[in-house]
């Protein structure tokens, strides 16, 4: 028994024993660990228990070293909560954690991959304020948490997961795709539903370049995170009303290695294309290496 590799084996697999998708995801990794169930279930948790912890550590005041990143997620809390936001404060929450949590990545806090640490704010972005919305307890998130883990393991395996890659569509968009497919769960959808949000969501995002500036997970990719987050609402949010993907969500995740493999170096997370390549950037690279040389060699 190994890890699926489309997602027709796994929503098959799924109807086949008639077992809930992450109790299905849970057993088939506890396996590949060879671990019990249960301690899969208890790793889990403890992943979601680090989640809000992290959350939980943003700091207003605390900016990153480089001082690209910090203070933006207080900025964004203070307009919604002001009442003047357009989204309302469910968007809001969700646009304000996000900020918060790339933030807190920048400024080495401890966080969860999901599944890359420049994409960790999309996944709690749109969970905990869902939660906190819905009255959702922590046993029905860990079991969303086991459902992104299975459409994302097979991203990981038919494409890829990583900037470096196949560019900032297999982080920002992976976790995007994993974290509409959690919504939807949440929210009370089918498996074949939480597969067409995977699909909808990685080609809202196919062909998403990988540019930090500097080389350094900041910018623009503490803010991608914030449209990752939007992107997995709306993708559920379609999924949910029975809007369905024109094209297989298999080959959706091939396309989306296709599109990676064809993406020229200089726009897979080398810092050389995109944005980073901006006059303003490479100033910025520039004098903060400059400075910092022996802490950031110019070849980071």
């Amino acid at each position: 028994m190994s890890i699926f590799s489309s997602v027709e084996e796994l929503l098959s697999e799924c109807g086949k024993r008639k077992a809930p998708l992450w109790r299905l995801v849970m057993e088939y990794s506890a396996h590949e660990s060879g671990i019990e169930p249960q301690k899969s279930w208890d790793e889990m948790s403890c992943r979601l228990c680090a989640m809000r912890d992290a959350a939980a550590s943003y700091e207003p005041e605390q900016r990153s070293r480089s001082g690209l990143s910090g203070g933006d997620g207080a900025k964004m809390g203070r307009y919604y909560r002001s009442g003047r936001s357009i989204g309302g404060d469910f968007t809001g929450e969700i646009l304000t954690a996000a900020l918060r949590m790339g933030e807190c990545n920048a400024c080495m806090h401890r966080i969860v991959a999901a599944p890359t640490a420049g994409a960790c704010g999309v996944m709690p972005a749109v969970l905990l304020p869902y939660a906190e919305k819905f009255g959702c307890p922590d046993e029905r998130l860990v079991e969303a948490l086991f459902v992104a883990a299975g459409f994302g393991a097979v991203i990981a395996t038919r494409a890829s997961i990583s900037g470096a890659e196949a560019g900032c569509q297999a982080e920002i968009g992976s976790a995007a795709a994993m974290s509409a497919a959690a919504l939807v769960y949440l929210h009370g959808g089918s498996p074949r539903q939480m597969a067409q949000a995977v699909a909808i969501a990685l080609k809202n995002m196919m062909g998403l370049v990988c540019d930090p500036v500097a080389g350094l997970v900041e910018v623009p990719c503490v803010k991608r995170n914030v449209a990752g987050a939007m992107n997995a609402l709306s993708a559920a949010e379609l999924a949910l009303a029975g809007i369905e993907s024109r094209i297989p969500t298999d080959e959706v995740i091939d396309a989306m290695r296709a599109v990676g493999e064809a993406l020229p170096s200089a726009l897979r997370e080398t810092g050389r294309g995109g944005v980073a390549a901006s006059p303003t950037a490479v100033a910025f690279r520039e004098n903060f290496f400059g400075k910092q040389a022996r802490h950031f060699p110019k070849n980071h």
